[in-house]
């Protein structure tokens, strides 16, 4: 499907599924708006809700490239956007000086540095030179508020200025997919420059055929135990409760080990596929969470 062609969220909605990505309506319709109006995407919502799957599978139902930009505490713009690449700069130059056969123009010379041959695009300038493609700024709020103010003209106006080089604007709007896990709030000016959802973990149902999609051995019955055992889990005060990927892991331990059915003790040796802290091992034990 090419970009730009998705007719109503329903059609959006078929795509996605068609990747493996079983979107709600929620999903699929703020997905489609994004797409409609041109408008970056903002998913907020716990680890594991499928935030950054939505724009790989969106890339993936689009066909399109998704460029990616992982967040970090201390990102800045050289990191995002571009540099120059200063030694094949002084290999060019040192070159230059070698050959010149009559005094060399400085301003010619000087000018021949900033070009795109020796310019490196990271994901920010990739994303605009490249669209339509799918950018995925991930876990925007582990980067800090000056980094958010840089994101505002890029996602504004879809287009950067290079002191050196020129003006780049998109020919197309990047679709753009931004995650937050909400370890800070993500400050107005931002939000206000995009649509908005809220991801929550998938209902009983929907775990059990995102589990089935993923894992085409998996049977009914053993992806219901072990969609539910994962629910009881999200109930308890978990330091780090499971998300749809430690599920899909951990069902697809069950199968590794060759049972094909739920079994307590089996599933408490498998934990460390689901859970990464031994304080959660023993809360779920207590609960009794894996007595399906």
């Amino acid at each position: 499907m090419a970009a730009y062609e998705v007719q109503s969220p329903d059609e959006l909605a078929k795509a996605l599924d068609g990747t493996g990505y079983l979107p709600d309506p929620g999903i699929a319709t703020a997905a489609f708006l994004a797409l409609s109006m041109h408008r970056p995407l903002l998913c907020e919502g716990e680890p594991g809700t499928g935030k950054t799957a939505l724009a790989q599978a969106l890339a993936s139902a689009l066909d399109v490239d998704l460029i990616r930009l992982q967040c970090h505490e201390g990102i800045d713009a050289a990191q995002a956007l571009y540099d120059w690449d200063f030694p094949r700069q002084l290999l060019h130059l040192r070159t230059v000086e070698a050959t010149a056969e009559t005094a060399l123009d400085t301003e010619a010379v000087e000018s021949s540095l900033y070009t795109g041959r020796f310019l490196l695009a990271r994901p920010l300038l990739r994303a605009l030179q490249e669209a339509p493609c799918v950018l995925l700024v991930d876990e925007i709020d582990r980067a800090d508020d000056e980094f958010e103010a840089f994101l505002l003209e890029v996602l504004s106006e879809y287009s950067v200025s290079i002191p050196e080089f020129g003006r780049v604007r998109a020919e197309v709007p990047p679709i753009v997919v931004l995650t937050s896990n909400r370890t800070r709030e993500v400050h107005d000016a931002l939000k206000r420059r995009c649509l908005y959802h809220w991801l929550e973990h998938p209902d009983l149902d929907r775990e059990v055929a995102i589990l089935r999609r993923r894992l085409p051995g998996l049977d009914e019955r053993l992806a219901r135990q072990v969609a539910a055992a994962v629910r009881r889990m999200r109930e308890l005060p978990l330091l780090k409760p499971p998300g749809v990927a430690e599920a899909i892991d951990w069902a697809q331990a069950l199968l590794a080990l060759g049972e094909g059915t739920w079994d307590v003790d089996l599933a408490a040796r498998t934990l460390g596929a689901v859970l990464k802290y031994r304080e959660d091992a023993d809360r779920v034990h207590a609960a009794g969470a894996l007595d399906i």
